[in-house]
Formats: structure tokens, sequence, C-alpha cells
């Protein structure tokens, strides 16, 4: 198992280009599994989410091909409607399988979800919808049992305790799509990536309207084609690198951005007093003046997201003055708190808020990876800190981070890889 050594306090200067989105990728791989002609993905990043994802479509009869962010898809001779606990209960994600097996074969068994540990995320509103189509669900030694005779169109409400599920969404879309009839989702996630999988499968002959709103239409057709389509950028990933910009009072310029995606990390960023500055698909962040707290409050998009808020703190706990940072999305989503007051930071806990307290420096200390972005808000701290950052269990960070380590080295970052 590997470990990140970080020897931080080096402004990180110079561009970097921003991989394809993951959490894009996962679905749209997922809805492969809808058309038995050849599909191809491009921009899918090379990540552990999208090679067990890849492992995933091969399982259930699928012929995969993947070089250099490039995924092709066949299918084969046989098929399966089984997606294993051992995959499946390595990524959350990976649940999205079960709206085009049952919306394909109109029977599935499909292993209750793993994935990162950030709090209570039950599928309770995925099984809701699908049986608002009429799909037969038990749940039996861990797995989810599905079957229709056939799928009908109909009204599902989505809305949760903490709002909308973009993969509950993912999941109804494509189940939808080969229903008979219309369905309309009201209270639909309204994430880019939910749109891009909307995109995708028009391209494969679905008939969506409203996708990246709260109500999107979905009328069934018999059946769908293969198709190309190219993965949008990783607005996570964009954003991280703004805050690592901005903790190593550096001057990044970030290419292959999406801005429209970025509106409420970016509005933050100008408030702290950060400078932006925008050029055609490309982001220049940079800092010539002290920057200052700012309240952050996580919400679905186009709120601020969740998976920014992690590095939003890191950059809280060295900048000047106090700030809030509520979570929304998953209240429990606090597990760098603890870590990061290590290394020398101010948070104090207070339900599903963090007040954190700004601190002249950082320093450097041994640190454990808990999560996804909880790894990424360690990883901009030890940029950050006085000394030596040894950070273990990254493992975390390869699932949403294509080349991370490398991007930060060629911008200047002293980090590399060492075996545990």
């Amino acid at each position: 198992m590997d470990k990140l050594i970080i020897r931080g306090r080096t402004q990180l200067k110079g561009e970097v280009v921003v991989s394809g989105s993951k959490n894009a990728s996962l679905p749209i791989l997922a809805a492969t599994l809808l058309t038995d002609e050849p599909c191809v993905i491009r921009g899918v990043p090379h990540l552990r989410d999208t090679i067990t994802m890849l492992k995933i479509l091969r399982s259930l009869g699928k012929e995969v091909f993947f070089d250099n962010g490039v995924a092709k898809v066949n299918s084969t001779r046989k098929h399966s409607v089984v997606a294993d606990y051992k995959l499946v209960s390595t990524m959350r994600a990976s649940f999205c399988v079960l709206g085009p097996l049952i919306g394909k074969y109109k029977e599935a068994k499909v292993s209750l979800p793993g994935g990162c540990i950030i709090g209570v995320r039950p599928v309770d509103l995925h099984l809701k919808g699908l049986k608002a189509l009429g799909v037969d669900i038990k749940i039996d030694a861990g797995y989810v049992i599905a079957c229709a005779k056939s799928l009908k169109g109909g009204y599902i409400y989505l809305g949760g305790t903490f709002g909308s599920s973009v993969l509950a969404t993912d999941n109804l879309l494509m189940a939808a799509v080969l229903g008979k009839g219309k369905t309309i989702i009201e209270a639909a996630a309204c994430e880019p990536e939910v749109q891009d999988l909307a995109a995708f499968l028009v391209k494969m002959g679905a008939k969506v309207k409203g996708h990246g709103t709260p109500i999107i239409e979905i009328e069934g057709v018999k059946r769908l084609h293969g198709a190309e389509h190219k993965i949008i950028p990783d607005r996570i990933e964009a954003g991280t690198f703004m805050v690592a910009a901005l903790m190593t009072r550096g001057d990044i310029l970030i290419k292959n951005v999406n801005f429209q995606h970025l509106g409420a990390v970016i509005d933050k960023l100008l408030e702290s007093g950060a400078s932006v500055r925008k050029s055609d698909s490309s982001l220049r962040v940079y800092s010539r003046r002290r920057l200052h707290s700012v309240n952050v409050t996580t919400l679905p998009y186009p709120g601020f997201p969740t998976d920014m808020q992690a590095q939003m703190m890191s950059l809280m706990s060295v900048t000047p003055g106090v700030s809030v940072i509520t979570e929304k999305v998953y209240p429990d989503r606090f597990m760098h708190v603890a870590e990061l007051n290590r290394m020398g930071a101010s948070i104090q806990r207070e339900g599903p808020s963090a007040i954190v307290e700004g601190v002249k420096q950082l320093s450097g200390a041994p640190v454990m990876a808990s999560d996804l972005r909880a790894s990424a808000s360690l990883v901009l701290a030890g940029l950050a800190a006085k000394g030596t950052t040894s950070i273990s269990r990254i493992y975390h960070l390869e699932r949403g981070y294509e080349n991370l380590d490398i991007k930060l080295q060629q911008l200047g970052a002293c980090i590399k890889r060492e075996k545990e």
C-alpha cells in the first residue's frame, strides 16, 4: 500500500489539465448495458472507481477495451443480471447498474453498495422510484432483487431528507428510457453529471427532456442503439486545483474547465479575495492579497458542492478570521476534521457545522485519509504546511483523482509516493 510524502510551503505555478469527470463516467459506463450495440466513451479518467465499473461491466457480459481514456464497450453472446458483492461493495456508484439492468432485462440482482464512509446514504429513493415504474423488489442476503413483467411510465417524487439524490436520479432515468409511456421525475437532481448522462442517453435514441431542471420527462422507447460520447470535465478536480493555488500562494492556469459547473465555488473564492480569470475553457487562479474567511453551506447543485467541502475547510484553516462550514448534504461528512487538527488547524465540530478559526500556519504530520475528498483536503493541507506530511491510505485518493501526485509535481510541488 502506498502513502504520499509532501514537503510543504512550495508555491505552485504553471498549467494543469483537468481529467474527465469520475461522477459522470460511472453512470454513463453503466448506461452501455441498455444496448447490444457498441459504445465508445471518451475522456474516461483512469481511476480505481472507473476500473471497478469496467470490471462490473465485464462480469455482466460486456466486452470492454480501455486505453488512453477511451472505453469501448461491446456485447457478448452471454449476459448476467447479477452484480456481485465483491465489486459493488467497494464503490457506491456501482449501484447504478440496477437501473439499466432492470430496464433492459426486466430483472436484476445487485448487491447493496459500499464506498466512502461519509455518513448515512440509504437507497430507499432508488427503490421507491423503481416500484413506481412497476418493479417488484425484495432485499435478501444483502442483495436487491428486482423483477418486472414490463416497466410502465409513472410519476416519481425523488425529494429526500437532504435534497435530491444524484444516483437515484441516474438509476431511474436509465430504467425509464426503455419503459412504456411517459415517466416524470420530480425533485430530480440537476447536477452536471446527471445532465451528461441524459445527453448520452439521447445520443442512444432515448427521449428525455428537462435534464438540468428539477423535473425530467422521459418518453419510453423500444430500443436504444450504440453511441459515442465525451465525458465532461471533472468540476471537483478543477475546484481542488483552484484551492491548491490559493493555499500555496501560487498561480495556476487550469485547463479543460466548464465555468458554469463551478459557479458556487468560484463565487466563494472571489468572496474570500481570490483572483479568478476566465478564458476559453481555462481558469487562472491566484491571489495578490491576503484572503479572508467566508462561510460555506453545501447544497445540491447549483449550490456549493459537498465534494468541495473538505477542500474548502483546508483553505479556511489557514485563512485569517472565523468561518462556519455547514454540511446539508451529508451532515456527518467531517472525518477530515480530526486529521486537520493534528496538523495544527483549529476546527470545532458543532452538529452539521464546523467552526474554523484560521491559523498562521499548519505543521506537517503523519495523517490518515478516511475518504476520497478528505484525502484531497489533507494533500492541500500538506502543500501549505511547514515541514513534511505523510498521508496514509491514499487508495481513497486514487478512487477520484487521476495522477494527482504527478500533476502536482508538474506544478512544482515536493510530493512523492512511497510504500507504507
